[in-house]
């Protein structure tokens, strides 16, 4: 009791709540736990169903060079943003230079520019007649549009290094978070026995940020399986593409299931990583007593490299996409006006965005609280298995979610007609709740990570005070738990409408009839070649991706606070 009074932690703190209040918890999380398996029971019971005379055409065709030409970009992204993540947060953590303070920052300003409207902008900006193009010809005095050698941009090479550049923040991230929050004790003592920066970069400090870009790199290539836009208008065919062409080309989406499976297991496999990861993420973290990395002042010449490496990322990943689109967005406008659809379209934007993220935010703060206030073992399993969509691509999610919501559909139907006589139709696929549930199951990690993260904030002694008071389970939510979690619930709320309104194969393949967003309007202009049509609502997406990059510059990136908004987006383990 004098803990209680004194309102230190208890080592546990969920606490206990026997009865309905348990029982009520149990059966809630794992609805949730099904609601997010239901698009792999999908896939299964579309695949089997399937003739096995797809599967020859599938492996002789689709499969090998589908799989091969996923493998590469994976195996390329990865690359890419390791090299650029790690060394750009060595830089500014461990360097004093000429504007690494703005560059802490700046380095996060790709996250606002999503794949599809990165590649939307550099087609034409790389095109031949484009601004690159035609501004080096001036430069060397070229006539002949083809006498310039570039590279392609529409090749596998072009959209490895477009995803490695707007992705690379998921490994500087929280590789930065981790060099700022490690002793200086081990990187001293190589000093004292004549280690170089080099030396003491490769053999100390990276060892210990393995874990952490282990972590990073497994995000970020999560977020290249879910491309979709990106790689069809580079003419990549992913499995994600051969997917997507499948299913809506070939009208066959028992062939579309079976090489979401392929991909599935692609996937898990990530998954494995990251979790092997995970466990060991603490080991590079400041030990008592340890001193906080000291800054090392940069010489001129290596200044100006290293300003070179933190400038060169943000430029080819925020300043040009953006510059492009602004430009051609004043250019739409001053020629023709606004496009007449326009609100139309941001007005379905938010309205689907608003309602999956309330819809996401009540879910994860049951999960929340139930893994706070339940005690039962299986309680922390169902959880961790209702996070498992944000792994699962939102084209994958889409075709497995059309069994559970054609069979819904149909029981809503049937029982209407029994009882009213009307036909009511698809009431789920044709109204849009099958895209607002699709958001949910694919977003649903966030909120619960993020308001997770503020029920850390607050002591377990609370919890015990309101039980001694006899208040009940909702209760306690109600009155206590939720005005204290307000910042961390309008954090992740924050976090899941900004990926609502960006999310594109969940969107083009699960949205009603005639239904147009801005990310489907932009994915239409490209697939058409009108990019400077599309520009305005490719503008208006990357003015609303900014929103969480603004709000984590101010909130910081240093240590911490950059590590707490990182285990936000990593997706559960199952």
């Amino acid at each position: 009791m004098s803990a209680l009074i004194a309102g230190e932690p208890q080592p546990d703190r969920r606490n206990a709540w026997p009865g309905a209040g348990e029982r009520l918890f149990l059966v809630g999380s794992a609805l949730a736990a099904l609601m997010a398996l239901a698009p792999i029971l999908g896939l299964v019971y579309f695949a089997l169903r399937g003739s096995g005379a797809l599967w020859p055409h599938l492996i002789a065709n689709v499969l090998p060079a589908a799989s091969l030409t996923t493998l590469l970009l994976l195996l390329g992204v990865g690359t890419i943003v390791t090299i650029i993540g790690v060394g750009t947060a060595w830089l500014v953590a461990m360097h004093r230079f000429p504007g690494r303070r703005l560059f802490e920052w700046a380095l996060l300003l790709p996250l606002a520019v999503p794949s599809y409207v990165m590649a939307f902008a550099y087609l034409d900006v790389a095109h031949p007649v484009g601004p690159i193009q035609s501004g080096l010809r001036a430069l060397f005095g070229i006539t002949d549009p083809r006498g310039l050698p570039f590279p392609e941009i529409r090749s596998l090479g072009g959209a490895i290094f477009l995803l490695g550049v707007i992705l690379y923040p998921y490994v500087y991230l929280p590789v930065r978070a981790l060099f700022l929050m490690q002793s200086t004790t081990l990187l001293d003592a190589a000093r004292t026995l004549g280690a170089g920066p080099g030396p003491a970069f490769l053999h100390i400090a990276l060892p210990m940020a393995r874990p952490a870009i282990a972590i990073g790199v497994s995000l970020a290539l999560l977020e290249t399986l879910n491309d979709i836009g990106a790689s069809e208008f580079l003419g990549v065919r992913t499995l994600t593409v051969a997917i997507y062409t499948t299913w809506v080309t070939r009208s066959s989406i028992e062939g579309a299931s079976q090489i979401a499976l392929v991909m599935l297991a692609i996937v898990f496999a990530l998954l494995l990583l990251e979790r092997h990861a995970r466990r060991h993420l603490n080991v590079a973290a400041t030990p008592r007593g340890g001193r906080q990395p000291t800054e090392r002042a940069l010489r001129p010449l290596a200044a100006l490299l290293a300003m070179l490496a933190c400038f060169l990322p943000i430029m080819f990943g925020f300043v040009v996409p953006a510059s492009y689109l602004v430009l051609s967005a004043w250019q739409r406008i001053g020629r023709d006006g606004l496009p007449g659809d326009l609100w139309l379209w941001v007005g379905n934007s938010l309205t689907v965005a608003s309602i999956a993220t309330v819809l996401t935010i009540l879910l994860g703060l049951f999960l929340a609280s139930a893994a706070r206030m339940i005690r039962n073992p299986g309680i922390q399993p169902l959880i961790r298995l209702s996070g498992i969509g944000y792994a699962i691509p939102g084209t994958v999610l889409a075709v497995g979610l059309l069994v559970p919501l054609a069979g819904l559909d149909n029981l809503i139907a049937n029982g209407v007609r029994s009882l009213t006589g009307n036909r009511i139709g698809l009431v789920l696929i044709g109204s849009g709740m099958a895209l607002i549930l699709a958001y949910s199951i694919r977003f649903l990690t966030i909120a619960t990570g993020g308001i997770e993260s503020g029920f850390a904030r607050i002591s377990p002694s609370v919890d015990m005070a309101a039980r001694i008071l006899g208040a009940t389970p909702q209760r306690l939510t109600r009155d206590i738990h939720v005005p204290l979690l307000s910042p961390a619930i309008a954090a992740a709320a924050m976090l899941v409408f900004v990926d609502c309104m960006k999310e594109l194969p969940a969107t083009l393949l699960l949205r009603p009839l005639n239904f147009e967003t801005l990310a489907t309007h932009v994915y239409g202009e490209a697939a058409r070649g009108t990019y400077e049509d599309g520009a305005i609502a490719a503008l208006a997406i990357v003015l609303v991706g900014m929103i969480p990059v603004i709000i984590l510059a101010r909130t910081g990136t240093r240590g911490r606070a950059g590590a707490a908004w990182f285990k936000r987006r990593v997706p559960a383990s199952p």
